[in-house]
C-alpha cells in the first residue's frame, strides 16, 4: 500500500469517526500496515494542511485523533452556526469545574465542603454543556454520585489526558480556592 493510499484512507477513517477520533493502535489495526507508516502519514497530513493553509486540521485530543476545523476560521463558522450556546458560563460554574477537575471523582457534598457554598445549579450547568458527567457511586453509606470530567473537557481545553492540567502553586493543597485561578488566567470564556 501506499503512502498516499494510507493517507487517504486517514482522512477518511477520521471524517467517518467524527468528533469521537480514534487512537492510533485502532487506526494501524483498520489500515493494517505499521505504525511508522500510519505516524508517517498523520505528520505529512497535518503539515500539508498546514502549508496549504486547508479549512481543516488533524489534532491530538483526549488520547486520539480528531479531523477538525481550522481554529483561524472560527469566526466564520460562529457567525454560520450563531449557537444559542455561546455564552460563557458562571465564576461558580468554573469554580466547580476546577475542583472536579483535579479532585475526581468527587461527590457534590465534597465539592460543596471545599467551595463553602451549594453546588447543585453549577453542576447542571456543567453536565448541560457536556464537561462532567457520573462516573461512578461512592462506597460510603448514602451512595453519592461521584463526578468526573468528560473527553469533552479535554477537547475543549486541548488537552490530551487529566495529567495534562497545570500544576497547582507549589505549596498549595489540591482542596483550597486558587484552583479556579488556573483555570481563569487560561481559559476566560467556556461556551456552552
Amino acid at each position: 500500500m501506499t503512502n498516499e493510499e494510507v493517507k487517504s484512507i486517514i482522512e477518511s477513517l477520521l471524517f467517518v469517526v467524527g468528533d469521537e477520533g480514534i487512537d492510533l493502535k485502532r487506526l494501524v489495526e483498520a489500515i493494517s500496515v505499521e505504525e511508522a507508516l500510519v505516524v508517517e502519514s498523520i505528520n505529512e497530513l497535518q503539515t500539508e494542511y498546514a502549508d496549504r493553509e486547508r479549512g481543516f486540521q488533524i489534532v491530538y485530543l483526549g488520547g486520539s485523533y480528531q479531523l477538525t476545523t481550522n481554529s483561524k476560521n472560527a469566526p466564520y463558522i460562529e457567525k454560520m452556526v450563531e449557537d444559542p450556546k455561546n455564552h460563557s458560563i458562571s465564576q461558580a460554574a468554573l469554580e466547580t469545574l476546577a475542583i472536579i477537575a483535579y479532585k475526581q471523582p468527587i461527590t457534590r457534598v465534597e465539592v460543596e465542603e471545599i467551595r463553602g457554598v451549594k453546588t447543585d445549579k453549577p453542576l447542571q450547568t456543567l453536565m448541560s454543556k457536556l464537561l462532567i458527567k457520573e462516573v461512578g457511586r461512592a462506597e460510603k453509606t448514602g451512595r453519592a454520585i461521584l463526578y468526573g470530567t468528560t473527553r469533552e473537557f479535554l477537547f475543549h481545553f486541548g488537552l490530551s489526558t487529566i495529567e495534562d492540567l497545570p500544576p497547582l502553586p507549589d505549596g498549595q493543597d489540591k482542596g483550597e480556592d486558587d484552583e479556579a485561578d488556573l483555570f481563569f488566567e487560561k481559559f476566560q470564556e467556556i461556551p456552552e
